[in-house]
């Protein structure tokens, strides 16, 4: 790291010691109380301000790193580019991840991921989140607290923006709806790949794989195992890996082999699962592996044990005999407690108040393109769309997207905030060349497109075309109920 470079850059952000100590402390109080509002009980004791710390290879000589763990456990990562142009970007990481930790190698990799923010002038500031496990408020307040503890070491920046890929589209969107009111918390966000129809709706695509498959396969569980409702996911109890839910879907389908290598069972079984899941074959293992472990997340260790999804009335088409399929496949009702309490957690208002440009990959296999129908029509259900545009793009990958896209994204957003002329989708893809005379990735905007509604990917549930899923008024009203949500 060259710091006789960005020493002098920095320190001229920084407060005189005395001031930067009180403004710290002000600000960790302040990441205490925002995990107290969301029922935070897991503070690890005093935590100490960013310490330097090496940047991944990509930002080697371009920015000052730093890591360090705030007052409810989560580590986190920051950097602060040589040439900083004194706005930030602060990242909201997707998956959930399972661990039963924070991890604080996530923050760091998610730093040398989208390093292309740095590499734009922008400091970046990302949260690895406290724990492990669905909590999608959770990690909105652990994505605020590192966003207050960057202001108390280098000051305000000029302008705040979130962002967030995958499940951090959902997060990044919660906190838009949570924090982005507040007076110059937030300027703007990036939502890109994002989980966008929240959590009582965005994953029953995967309660239906996880029907279906066990129509068809009936090894998970097997005969002879301990049986369990299927919208557990897996029972509490198991010691089911990975690699064993691999080999179980191979001996069902052979999607690991090539075409000539399956029997006719095999081939059978995953066109019928392909058909009327409408999963793309190349995540289909991905999919069936959220639905199993992440479901087990939610609903043993985030519910109670209450069960969240239901396929009553849903009609499952495009197997090759779709009577005998709705007759056998198994039929659950969920908790209504259970589904409240999941949207609380996760599902969108719609109720933004500062410019979101979103950036969608037409045929992301994991986050269909159909979840931006869902946020369109959640901010049109608030009056809100105003404030929304969505691009999309020919790629084909759901974890990354083009650096040129992400950082004509970025600038587009930037140069909203700052002169108010809300973009066009065909303005920012074609803002998108210069910025690859850069970085060699490719501009692969479509202007024209524009997403089918989300219950033409995924079967609705009954009253189940409504958005946004949650309103406003139940947000409201949920949130005075005592132990409403999932706990941090």
């Amino acid at each position: 790291m060259d710091w006789t470079r960005t020493h002098g850059v920095i320190r001229r952000s920084v407060p005189v010691a005395s001031r930067r100590r009180r403004t710290l402390a002000a600000v960790l109080a302040g990441a205490l109380t925002v995990g107290i509002l969301v029922g935070a009980s897991n503070a690890r004791g005093d935590a100490a301000g960013p310490a330097p710390a090496d940047c991944p290879a990509e930002l080697v000589g371009k920015a000052s790193c730093y890591t360090g763990r705030d007052v409810s456990g989560a580590y986190y990562a920051m950097a602060v580019p040589a040439d900083w142009n004194g706005s930030l970007v602060v990242h909201a990481h997707g998956g959930p991840d399972l661990g039963a930790e924070s991890d604080p190698a996530r923050s760091l990799d998610d730093l040398g991921r989208w390093s292309v923010m740095v590499k734009e002038g922008y400091a970046w500031a990302g949260s690895s989140y406290r724990r492990g496990g669905y909590g999608t408020r959770m990690a909105a307040a652990d994505t605020e607290s590192v966003r207050r503890l960057f202001v108390g070491e280098f000051g305000r920046p000029k302008r705040t923006f979130v962002h967030g890929q995958s499940w951090g589209g959902n997060v990044a969107a919660k906190v838009v709806e949570t924090y982005g009111g507040q007076r110059g918390a937030y300027d703007g966000a990036l939502l890109t790949n994002g989980v966008l129809a929240g959590g009582s709706r965005g994953y029953d695509h995967r309660v239906d794989l996880r029907v279906v498959y066990q129509y068809y396969c009936g090894n998970h569980p097997r005969p002879t195992e301990p049986q369990y409702p299927l919208w557990q996911g897996l029972r509490a109890g198991s010691t089911m890996t990975g690699a064993g839910l691999r080999a179980r879907l191979q001996e069902c389908t052979g999607h690991a082999s090539a075409p000539e290598e399956r029997t006719a069972l095999q081939q059978r079984n995953l066109d019928d699962i392909l058909a009327v899941t409408k999963i793309p074959e190349r995540t289909l293992e991905s999919h069936l592996r959220f639905a199993t472990f992440t479901f087990r997340d939610v609903v043993h260790d985030r519910l109670g044990g209450r069960n969240p999804f239901g396929n009553q009335g849903v009609r499952y088409s495009g197997s090759h005999d779709d009577a005998a399929l709705n007759a056998g496949v198994e039929r659950f009702s969920p908790d209504p407690t259970a589904v409240r309490d999941l949207s609380y957690d996760s599902d969108l208002t719609g109720k933004v108040s500062i410019p979101v440009l979103t950036l969608h990959a037409i045929d992301d296999p994991t986050a269909f393109v159909e979840h931006e129908a869902a946020y369109r029509a959640a901010l049109r259900g608030a009056g809100r769309d105003g404030r929304l545009v969505q691009t999309f793009t020919r790629e084909h990958e759901h974890s990354e997207l083009s650096d040129a896209e992400y950082a004509s994204s970025v600038a587009a957003l930037d140069r909203w905030v700052r002169t108010g002329a809300r973009p066009t989708a065909r303005a920012v893809a074609a803002s998108c060349a210069a910025f690859d005379r850069t970085y060699g990735t490719g501009c692969f905007y479509d202007p024209a497109f524009r997403p089918a509604p989300y219950a033409s990917r995924v079967e609705p549930r009954p009253g189940g075309l409504r958005w946004p899923a949650m309103t406003a008024g139940q947000e409201r009203a949920w949130s005075r109920i005592e132990g409403v949500g999932i706990a941090p």
